[in-house]
């Protein structure tokens, strides 16, 4: 006969084990003691790097930031900059050039190359190959070397210097071709182009929304060029009726400067209170169903919870942390709508985009570049080239792959009705190809960005060279390396929201 008082099998089911044997429980206090553990040890090794500091009387701060560090860049929007903070800034500036020009150039030039090595030509694509394995297989700061003992191995420059006077000039100075730039109404003109794009957009809809009814092609995306390229050359010698937006903008910068710091500092809580708010009412009404709200995992519960605490986070900061942020936000927007209203002023009617032809002036005894072209100095034409060059071939083998990874039924049909292979790449293969290239291809842009650090070694004033420059002078080395690392951190991210957009836009909707 069985014991009555034992407890049944659906009894012991239902009982809820101890804490410290509950999954949940169990994982939370994992997650929060590891998290304590990174700050405890944070702030130890914060603590005793900066008593070992003190113990050697090695001071610490950003002030040298505002101080003349006495320096002469080789290069840049300011080659005898007042501070050291504006130094690093001629520094941010000359690299972020030299990455957004890199990942251009590398980009057409690894899609041409890596298309060539599928080519039907024995000989472009043996010599697409033989490329990408020479240029891939050498170590980029060889190649920069290289590129920097040919161009100074290169004759002086003359007055009449070649290899097309007047337009391309090349010598042991570097290199200086034609130079592009906006002119005086290029924002008065950039209105115009937004207007036409809105307005374009609306004609795109109705010739997409009139194909989808006929059944003929009505062309959208041609229609929206057309109509952008219309109001923008009637913007080409209109564009100075906009000069009235400069006091305009005026008005708003004295507005933006009379705005209280705690009225910002208020804007900024209420809005990480909304968006925190926003964010977990889409990410609760994401798991709804018709049946009602779906269970949410522990892992739902923490990235709610996670979202939040962020909010916290930014009021603390705000109020506690960085007080200073409001005054710097008001004063920042007012510079910077009095730099538009500048940009908008009346008087500016020359044209929206201008540009020079190299020169060569002869100041002294020996003749130069002039400021009218875009000049490449020795250090930096030998990264420029060297960085486009290096990643062109990994770009290459990328694209080459993703064109690859296409079903061979989607080449085929497309040869079956008859498409010549120019057409076929560009509306069936190279489409698809994207798909599979953007997320690799996105690590080169990376890779490039921070390889740009490599013109250290030819005196190009990078960041890099303008910081060690200045940590020599003032002994800053700890406070220069986090601008380092802050500035390649927010490059990176930028990129990477970058591609991940374009990515988000290219994969396959399914019904």
């Amino acid at each position: 006969m069985s014991d009555s008082s034992s407890p049944t099998l659906a009894a012991t089911q239902s009982q809820r084990p101890p804490f410290y044997r509950d999954a949940v429980v169990v994982k939370w206090l994992t997650q929060v003691a590891t998290l304590l553990l990174v700050l405890a040890a944070l702030f130890f090794l914060t603590t005793r790097a900066g008593q070992e500091l003190a113990a050697k009387n090695i001071s610490t701060g950003y002030e040298f930031l505002g101080v003349n560090p006495g320096l002469d860049l080789s290069e840049g929007i300011d080659t005898d900059p007042a501070t050291g903070g504006r130094a690093l800034w001629v520094g941010m500036v000359n690299t972020i050039r030299l990455a957004i020009a890199g990942i251009m150039a590398a980009t057409a030039l690894g899609v041409i190359v890596g298309v060539g090595r599928l080519s039907g030509n024995w000989i472009v694509s043996k010599l697409s190959s033989l490329y990408i394995e020479l240029v891939r297989n050498v170590p980029l700061l060889v190649q920069i070397f290289l590129i920097f003992a040919v161009i100074a191995a290169l004759p002086r420059a003359v007055e009449d210097q070649g290899p097309i006077h007047g337009w391309i000039h090349l010598s042991n100075k570097g290199l200086s071709v034609p130079r592009v730039f906006p002119g005086d109404g290029f924002y008065q003109w950039l209105v115009f182009l937004g207007i036409g794009a809105v307005v374009g957009r609306y004609v795109a809809r109705r010739r997409r929304r009139s194909q989808e009814l006929t059944g003929r092609d009505a062309y959208p995306v041609l229609w929206l060029l057309a109509v952008v390229a219309a109001f923008g050359m009637a913007g080409w010698w209109l564009h100075p009726v906009f000069g009235w937006l400069g006091p305009v903008f005026a008005v708003v910068a004295d507005a933006v400067g009379a705005v209280p710091p705690g009225a910002v500092q208020a804007a900024i809580s209420l809005g990480a209170l909304a968006a925190a708010g926003w964010w977990i009412k889409r990410f609760v009404d994401s798991h709804r169903t018709p049946a009602g709200l779906a269970k949410l995992t522990d892992d739902d519960y923490f990235r709610m919870i996670f979202a939040g605490v962020g909010a916290g986070l930014v009021i603390v900061t705000v109020f506690v942390v960085w007080p200073g942020l409001a005054s710097w936000v008001v004063n920042s927007g007012r510079d910077l709508f009095e730099v538009v209203s500048d940009k908008f002023g009346n008087g500016r009617s020359g044209p929206p985009i201008d540009g020079h032809r190299p020169d060569i002036q002869k100041l002294g005894n020996f003749p130069n570049y002039g400021p009218a072209g875009l000049n490449f100095t020795q250090g930096m034409a030998a990264v420029y080239f060297g960085v486009v060059l290096y990643t062109a071939a990994f770009i290459a083998e990328i694209v080459r792959g993703g064109i690859l990874a296409v079903p061979r039924g989607q080449t085929e049909a497309a040869q079956a009705v008859g498409l010549r292979r120019v057409t076929m790449l560009r509306r069936v293969i190279l489409p698809q190809a994207f798909r599979i290239i953007m997320p690799p291809l996105g690590n080169q842009y990376l890779n490039l960005t921070k390889n740009t650090s490599l013109a250290i070694a030819v005196g190009y004033s990078d960041l890099v060279q303008v910081g060690q420059t200045l940590f020599s002078q003032t002994g800053k080395s700890i406070e220069i390396f986090s601008i380092w690392m802050l500035f390649y951190l927010a490059c990176s991210l930028s990129i990477s929201a970058i591609v991940n957009f374009f990515n988000v836009r290219l994969r396959l909707v399914e019904r």
